[in-house]
């Protein structure tokens, strides 16, 4: 049984929780008052990226440079600039403008390649995705943490891996959850009969959200904007969303019956 980064204590946030995990904190941390980054000029068409490992500095205020490695897993299409990366040892999946965010300092290609992997079970595979699953951990002086969540897709470049979110934390994380499966740590929900299965949501009525504009209001009252990136194919009501004010992934149901 693994203890990720995130699910140290039950209802802390997961940026908490990861900065307190190594002293990086800040390009970890929840910020709700960062300005808009600015465009870095270029002269040249950049290389494609997706499928490389990188590495590069983070520099953000007065706080140290930190150094970073990682798996670039794809571009975004609606936003060609932003990149999803899986960070070294970092369970959820980054949104960055590579190419663009100042505070990324020596953005390098590594000639390392990323390992190869693939599903040993694609049946069980095609079984996980899309479905609602409790997740386990190991809080706490070896205490147990279920954490209910939904299993999204296989992850694009790190074959093995599953895109996963949960109902406490909506971020997007990746883990080998075959592997948890097989160990125990991964259950699958019974369906609820109310529910209809995700394959017979109807995906053309709500196709067109993708690329559109949203507006969150906090519970102070504040508001935080940002855009539909994508669209989960085994649950169409279910999108990515990437706020302007923060470099995670945050996954919704836009749907939500009532």
């Amino acid at each position: 049984m693994k203890t990720p980064h995130k699910k140290v204590a039950a209802g802390q946030e997961t940026r908490e929780a990861l900065s307190r995990h190594t002293g990086s904190a800040n390009m970890r941390k929840k910020k709700s008052s960062q300005k808009k980054q600015r465009g870095r000029p270029t002269s040249q068409a950049h290389r494609n990226i997706v499928g490389c490992r990188i590495s590069h500095g983070w520099k953000e205020g007065d706080e140290p440079i930190t150094q970073w490695k990682g798996t670039v897993l794809d571009q975004v299409p609606i936003n060609p600039s932003l990149y999803l990366v899986k960070y070294d040892g970092i369970d959820c999946v980054y949104g960055l403008e590579l190419h663009r965010d100042e505070r990324i300092l020596k953005l390098k290609i590594l000639p390392d390649k990323v390992p190869f992997s693939r599903v040993r079970d694609v049946r069980l595979a095609n079984t996980i995705i899309g479905k609602a699953v409790e997740h386990i951990f190991e809080g706490e002086h070896g205490s147990k943490d279920e954490w209910r969540g939904m299993v999204l897709a296989q992850a694009p470049i790190m074959k093995a891996w599953f895109y996963i979110t949960y109902e406490k934390d909506p971020v997007l994380y990746m883990y080998q959850l075959l592997d948890d499966y097989k160990e125990g740590d991964l259950r699958i929900m019974p369906e609820s009969s109310e529910s209809p299965p995700a394959e017979r949501e109807p995906e053309g009525v709500i196709d067109g959200l993708i690329g559109k504009h949203v507006e969150y209001t906090k519970e102070d009252g504040s508001k935080r904007t940002g855009k539909v990136i994508h669209q989960v194919k085994a649950k169409p009501s279910v999108y990515f969303i990437k706020f302007d004010d923060d470099f995670h992934i945050y996954v919704y149901d836009l749907v939500k019956k009532s």
